[in-house]
């Protein structure tokens, strides 16, 4: 029984160590960027060893994945939550549209996600980590939306990725200042013309 309890804090602890290099490292990354944030000054942002920061990643680039990974997890959950009511399949766009700009103005996020993942991981990670949140879910959401027309997976896929890249310019512009209210409202009308075809 004693060994299990201690099994559980030994895996406490290295969750704990886990998210506060996160923690830092996010910081930084957002503060610094990532091409001007080393691993020591992470490490000592943590207030850990850089033993115990290459326990858990094998390097910084590796590090700045389990950020990017943490964030759009994050955004998708956001989302997810906003659209868990009895919504429409379109309507559930158009509320997953404003939840994804209101999560993507969480400080930071656009330069973690937007502006530095393509640039640190390259477009083909950036979209499988997209893929493994918010991209299966907003192309589910097309298809429902679109029915009882059937879409060809491809066809589909191409959907969710132009309106994944219209939330994105959105989220951008949204940044520098633009109306979230205009940007949730075009992406609106955009919807409704794409879903009704």
């Amino acid at each position: 029984m004693q060994q299990k309890t201690s099994r559980r804090t030994n895996r406490e602890r290295s969750d704990t160590t886990r998210a506060a290099i996160l923690d830092a490292a996010r910081g930084l990354f957002v503060s610094r960027g990532y091409a001007d944030t080393s691993t020591p000054d992470i490490v000592s942002a943590a207030g850990l060893t850089r033993g115990a920061l290459y326990h858990h990643f094998e390097d910084k680039k590796a590090l700045f994945r389990a950020v990017a990974e943490r964030e759009a997890t994050a955004v998708a959950a956001a989302i997810e939550q906003a659209t868990a009511k009895g919504l429409t399949a379109r309507e559930a766009l158009k509320v997953g549209a404003r939840a994804y700009f209101d999560a993507m103005n969480h400080p930071g996020r656009i330069r973690l996600l937007l502006l530095d993942g393509p640039a640190v991981l390259g477009k083909h990670e950036m979209m499988a980590i997209d893929a493994a949140n918010a991209q299966r879910t907003l192309e589910e959401g097309i298809a429902e939306a679109m029915a009882p027309a059937a879409v060809a997976p491809e066809k589909l896929a191409a959907l969710a990725s132009l309106l994944s890249a219209a939330f994105d310019r959105a989220a951008l512009d949204i940044a520098d200042g633009a109306s979230t209210e205009l940007y949730a409202e075009t992406i609106g009308t955009l919807i409704d013309r794409m879903v009704s075809t």
